[in-house]
């Protein structure tokens, strides 16, 4: 008799889902790094986030969504957190190959795993462990980073991958409970009026990563773009953590490093090496271990008893 062939589970979907997103979010990186060649590091974070809200507030209002009285504490720390990241990464393009702020950012997974186990009570086997730290490798493998080459630039998408960790935490614990597109809105508006406080301070004190400069067409497209593309990738996201435990999903997000590096050779003219292709099946690896062990569980979950 042949063997049942499963629906795939909300696991898998989720999986499925994450991949997709971690593929896209380097597209929003090169457009970032684009932008920061006219545009101050804090001006194109704070617009990212104004056109993230200006996108999903009409699809609230065509859904006839609450809006009005669910802003709550825990929107505005995931705000906090998320606008952190964000700067910090985008800080980090400005000064370094999207490849290599990329890497350094893959503390993340780590940090993330380690989060959901001890806050959130996932419990992490050692397969997971293994698939998140063999990843890693696979992203130091690819760009090899150094203090040397970069200096201090290097601790910003290290303080980002930590920010973007407790986000996605936070994020875990709120997808399963609350309307995923409300709760970008929030974190998205949060996060804006976070920036906005910093604009005001770069504006009178000169500080040149919160200046304000109007952009030509090409920088308003630039954000516009990346505000856009944040948005559909955010609630991606919150769908895939609605799924799935973070702790699963953390593995998934070192496929990021495959779409940076291609990027990275096709607009800005970095060529990967050989090295970096054994760095890529590493991290790709490490995806479809954890892809093939849930699948596992999920048919022994199901396995008729004898």
């Amino acid at each position: 008799m042949p063997p049942t062939r499963l629906p795939i589970s909300a696991t898998e979907v989720g999986i499925l889902i994450i991949s997709a997103a971690m593929l896209s979010v380097p597209i929003i990186d090169a457009l970032a790094k684009l932008a920061s060649m006219s545009q101050a590091v804090g001006q194109i974070a704070w617009g990212r986030f104004v056109v993230q809200c200006l996108v999903l507030l009409p699809l609230l209002l065509v859904r006839r969504t609450a809006i009005r009285g669910t802003l709550r504490m825990r929107h505005i720390w995931m705000g906090v957190v998320l606008a952190g990241a964000v700067l910090f990464l985008v800080w980090g393009l400005h000064h370094l190959p999207i490849a290599n702020n990329t890497a350094i950012f893959f503390v993340q997974p780590l940090i993330l795993t380690a989060i959901s186990g001890v806050f959130l009570g996932e419990r992490i086997g050692w397969s997971r462990w293994l698939a998140v730290s063999v990843g890693l490798a696979g992203a130091l493998v690819v760009i090899r980073p150094n203090w040397a080459a970069y200096g201090v630039a290097t601790i910003f998408p290290f303080l980002a991958g930590t920010c973007y960790a407790i986000y996605m935490a936070l994020t875990r614990t709120r997808a399963m409970h609350e309307d995923i597109i409300l709760l970008q809105f929030w974190t998205g508006l949060v996060a804006a009026g976070i920036l906005s406080a910093l604009m005001a301070v770069g504006w009178y004190g000169g500080l040149a990563v919160f200046s304000f400069s109007l952009p030509d067409e090409t920088g308003v497209v630039l954000v516009l773009a990346i505000g856009l593309l944040s948005a559909v990738i955010h609630v991606m996201i919150a769908a895939a953590l609605k799924r799935a435990d973070a702790s699963v999903m953390a593995p998934f997000q070192y496929l990021e490093i495959i779409s940076a590096t291609a990027l990275g050779w096709a607009v800005f003219g970095d060529l990967p090496d050989g090295i970096t292709a054994i760095g890529a099946l590493i991290i790709i690896g490490s995806g479809l271990y954890v892809f093939l062990t849930e699948r596992r569980v999920a048919r022994r979950a199901v396995a008729p008893v004898s």
